[in-house]
């Protein structure tokens, strides 16, 4: 009884204290700063999913992970105090992102006008409804996308966003620019694994089903419109309004999506899941805390305020030095590479790009590699490319992949070499890229990360490296690339860089041996 006392007290009353006040607090800011006073615009995304994901972990971290090792577990099991931070994170969060999202509905003002003349530009509402609009579909602007999904990109996503000015009446039809824009999405989701005549095909199909559909839809069937904020839908629906005759490049294009059910029933049943996922995270992590008893060489230090001993506190100092490389560390090179494309990511991020996935058009921007562009003396992008991702789980791929190979071939190359090799490896994998495909839009590390395993696997196959180190890390490089080689085959992956940056690793790594040996034999 008194161990039970002594958990609730020490474990989970805090952690009480500290999600609740933080799902108030974080609702509360974005309600005031950004809803309310408009201070930021920030995309959406972040605010309602990445943010609540995210810092969470410094209370848990600073608060709840001390509280937490108070608790004892079997010798034998393994370490389980990350389960319950994991938990208390998801606590944390779930209740927050559903808040985010019912914060937005519940506190938008439904604005009644007569006309779409009357919205006030400097002071936008969440709703309108208006008592008369006339809508020509003549007008219409369309914007085409594709994008790849699932953890191999298995699955191909067309996308048709639709606009078209929302007017007072017909006689409007005659303004030379139009601001405020009806705007609807339609969307269709194939197999990756097609060929390529068969998704020109499945796309087309699906541009005349779109253009139907749009074509035959009663637009009239509103009941009244929500205001697309910052985010991805508005992104798209924005390049649709841009590639219209009407658009007026001075001003941002306020644009409504249709809501046909009653404005009622806008908040749905988000407000009853903030607590009933609060509730649910909160009576797991309960359970979890009440059955296992309380470490008393643990409690004992707890009480008299020193800090129980935790591998996690020797990680502060592992992270501070990624984060900051050192030069005498040995893996400085590795550090930059990844860092710059970290970096450039973060940027790309903030600029409302995306995160998840880029489209072509802005990776094309921001420099990707196209065969067309190259041809017209853009050669650049041959190397810029090879910086750029086209989101979030390629970039993270990437960048485990360059870490680990950084490790074992950066202290043979040194800093020099493994920059200059990486920079050589990546430019020939674009090449390789431009070379095999006509025009595609390609980016990513992957080419000149295949390079640098190029050259691991050449000097594998000498007499560099120990015996007892060459048999399984070969192995295991075989492994690696050729797993990589054979899903580039199942579509949506630039193998030709691969192969590129590899072929071209082999050939460095062993025109590079001779030295590296000379220069073993020396430091012996």
């Amino acid at each position: 009884m008194k161990d039970m006392i002594q958990k609730i007290k020490l474990i989970y009353l805090p952690f009480l204290l500290l999600s609740v006040g933080f799902i108030i607090t974080y609702t509360f800011l974005h309600w005031l700063l950004i809803l309310k006073l408009e201070l930021f615009q920030i995309n959406e995304m972040f605010i309602d999913f990445w943010i609540p994901f995210a810092l969470p972990w410094i209370p848990i971290l600073l608060v709840l992970r001390k509280r937490i090792k108070l608790l004892k577990f079997k010798e034998k099991a393994r370490d389980p105090h990350f389960l319950y931070m994991f938990v208390a994170a998801l606590a944390f969060a779930i209740p927050t992102i559903i808040a985010q999202g019912y914060i937005r509905t519940a506190t938008g003002t439904l604005s009644r006008l007569t006309s779409c003349e009357q919205i006030d530009k400097t002071h936008l509402t969440k709703y309108y409804q208006f008592d008369r609009i006339y809508l020509e579909k003549r007008l219409r602007g369309i914007y085409w996308y594709t994008e790849v999904s699932g953890k191999h990109n298995e699955y191909l996503n067309f996308h048709g966003y639709f606009v078209l000015p929302i007017l007072s009446a017909q006689a409007d039809t005659n303004k030379r620019y139009y601001s405020t824009w009806y705007g609807t999405e339609y969307r269709k989701q194939i197999s990756n694994r097609l060929d390529e005549s068969e998704k020109e095909i499945e796309f087309k199909n699906f541009k005349n089903d779109s253009r139907e559909k749009f074509h035959n839809e009663n637009l009239y069937n509103v009941i009244y419109f929500d205001r697309i904020g910052a985010n991805e839908e508005h992104k798209w629906l924005h390049k649709a309004v841009e590639v219209t005759n009407n658009y007026d490049h001075t001003i941002d294009p306020i644009i409504l999506k249709p809501v046909k059910e009653p404005f009622e029933q806008r908040n749905g049943s988000k407000f009853g899941w903030i607590f009933g996922s609060f509730g649910i995270a909160g009576f797991i992590l309960f359970l979890m805390v009440l059955f296992p008893s309380v470490n008393s060489k643990e409690l004992n230090k707890f009480l008299s305020d020193e800090k129980p001993k935790s591998r996690i506190n020797f990680s502060y100092k592992t992270i501070l030095s990624f984060l900051i490389p050192q030069p005498h560390q040995g893996f400085f090179a590795t550090h930059l590479i990844i860092e710059l494309n970290l970096l450039i990511f973060i940027i790309m991020v903030f600029s409302g790009l995306g995160l998840i996935t880029f489209s072509g058009s802005d990776l094309l921007a921001w420099g990707a590699n196209f065969r067309p562009n190259i041809i017209d003396g853009e050669y650049w992008r041959l190397f810029t490319s090879t910086f750029l991702h086209g989101g979030l789980i390629h970039l993270l791929m990437n960048l485990y992949g360059l870490f680990f190979i950084g490790l074992f071939l950066e202290p043979i190359l040194k800093f020099k070499r493994f920059i200059f090799f990486y920079a050589i490896t990546g430019i020939i994998a674009s090449i390789f890229s431009i070379w095999w495909h006509t025009a595609t839009v390609s980016v990513g590390a992957s080419g000149a990360i295949f390079g640098m395993y190029g050259i691991f696997l050449a000097l594998l196959l000498t007499k560099l490296f120990p015996k007892d180190f060459q048999k399984p890390f070969l192995i295991n490089t075989l492994i690696f690339v050729g797993y990589n080689l054979l899903n580039g085959l199942t579509g949506g992956i630039d193998n030709a860089a691969h192969i590129g940056g590899l072929l071209s690793g082999i050939v460095i790594g062993l025109l590079i041996y001779p030295r590296l040996r000379e220069e073993k034999e020396e430091n012996k």
